[in-house]
């Protein structure tokens, strides 16, 4: 079985705001962006996924995005990171309905292909099904099978929100790269020395001056 991954992606002059504390604004664009393109193409590369959707209305993320091999759906309606997952599950539905489909976060530059397809092959197992991130608060994936609704929960605590949704909770070891989102520095340090995709990695040398 094949997914479909949506993956979505705020404005890079808006992303990772709290990457303040490591990087100023004018570079934290440029760090956005390389998380998201080591996690395309990681979730490009897992036999698992059939296809990635990215909902984004950034014009530079969409084509440098678009050029890994990822679709792209606009942002609608504008109301959010939840509305614009139900937005774009939609889209995507369209044309494969008996598709599988699943919202993965964007800042995984740590992902790896095989731990990708792990936790896909679990959550198949049920209906609806989330994996948490690293500091078990939030969710960095949430699948669910043909025929069922998304219904995105993220943000703040989304752990406990996708789990009282009636999402089942992936209780999966080994899988630390695709829970290890990057919001903070240290988000990016355990990212780094977990082993980065080449563009995080580029970026992080170049403009932070860390995981060399």
């Amino acid at each position: 079985m094949q997914w479909t991954l949506v993956i979505p992606l705020k404005p890079l002059a808006l992303a990772k705001s709290r990457l303040a504390d490591t990087a100023a604004d004018g570079l934290r664009p440029g760090l956005a962006l390389a998380f998201a393109e080591d996690t395309v193409a990681a979730a490009l590369a897992c036999a698992a996924v059939g296809d990635v959707a990215v909902v984004t209305d950034d014009t530079l993320a969409a084509r440098t995005l678009a050029a890994l091999g990822a679709g792209i759906v606009p942002d609608e309606p504008r109301a959010g990171l939840n509305a614009a997952l139900t937005h774009a599950a939609a889209v995507v539905r369209r044309s494969g309905p008996e598709t599988p489909v699943a919202a993965l976060n964007a800042d995984l530059p740590a992902l790896r292909p095989l731990e990708l397809a792990r936790v896909l092959d679990a959550a198949a197992e049920f209906p609806r099904a989330f994996l948490p991130d690293a500091a078990a608060i939030g969710t960095t994936l949430l699948a669910v099978s043909p025929g069922r609704e998304l219904l995105p929960a993220f943000g703040p605590d989304s752990r406990a929100r996708h789990r009282a949704s009636g999402a089942e909770e992936l209780r999966l070891t080994a899988v630390d790269s695709v829970r290890q989102d990057v919001d903070t520095g240290d988000d990016l340090r355990t990212a780094l020395a977990l082993g980065v995709g080449p563009r995080t990695a580029a970026a992080a040398a170049r403009l932070l001056g860390i995981g060399q």
